[in-house]
């Protein structure tokens, strides 16, 4: 199970990496004001309205890069900086988050599909840690048979894991694109403005490309695992 180790070892390095760069693009264009003036709360307020969005609330929530949209409540959170914050990271940030209250407005198929799997996702997550200790440390005294099917409930997990990583990826970049292009038309930023919010919201999106890799990897490493004990 060494290569285990060494692949979450290697993507946590990623990880990490990319959060600190995100965070370091965050500060650095916390520091360069938009000429609209406007808050993270009052960018978000206008992008609702201009889509004719009146049933979602902007509240402010807690701590740094917290920000999300919740489907299920219709609530978008800002953390303090992007809510009251008048400069490029809050205005991209915030519009973002209404980027996914427009997909879920229209019905956007991706964010569907991954509102669909959480509750699978929830379970599979719970489950992973109980099946890998079980494996590790309960195979031998099982046997092969009972060694085969955590392995195989393990593919299972991780797979619902890596498909929903997956789905993801599309449903961020085009809440980004949605984002950028009200911030533009709108006029909420303006050339540097603009390319900054842009280079935010990348590395935003790398965050989750990493750990879509990362899941991948997890389930190719099990199948490969699990298809290599019934050969």
């Amino acid at each position: 199970m060494m290569m285990y180790y060494v692949i979450i070892g290697f993507f946590t390095l990623v990880g990490w990496l990319i959060s600190n760069r995100l965070k370091s693009k965050f500060n650095r264009y916390a520091k360069m004001g938009v000429s609209s003036g406007k808050s993270g709360a009052e960018v978000a307020h206008d992008m609702l309205k201009h889509y004719g969005i009146n049933d979602v609330k902007i509240v402010q929530g807690q701590g740094m890069l917290t920000d999300h949209y919740n489907p299920t409540n219709k609530t978008i959170s800002l953390s303090p900086d992007v809510y009251q914050g008048r400069h490029v990271s809050a205005a991209a940030v915030a519009a973002h988050e209404c980027g996914h209250a427009v997909q879920h407005a229209t019905a956007y198929r991706w964010l569907t599909m991954r509102s669909k799997l959480v509750p699978a996702v929830q379970i599979s997550s719970r489950m992973q840690q109980f099946l890998f200790m079980g494996f590790m440390f309960g195979a031998a005294a099982l046997g092969a048979g009972a060694a085969n099917w955590l392995m195989l409930a393990l593919v299972i997990t991780f797979g619902i894991t890596a498909l929903f990583t997956l789905i993801t990826l599309p449903v961020e970049f085009d809440a980004s694109r949605r984002a950028l292009v009200w911030l533009d038309e709108s006029g909420s930023t303006h050339g540097a403005e603009y390319d900054g919010a842009k280079d935010a919201l990348w590395w935003a999106a790398m965050t989750y490309v990493a750990s879509a890799l990362s899941a991948l990897v997890m389930f190719l490493y099990f199948l490969m695992r699990y298809m290599g004990s019934n050969d």
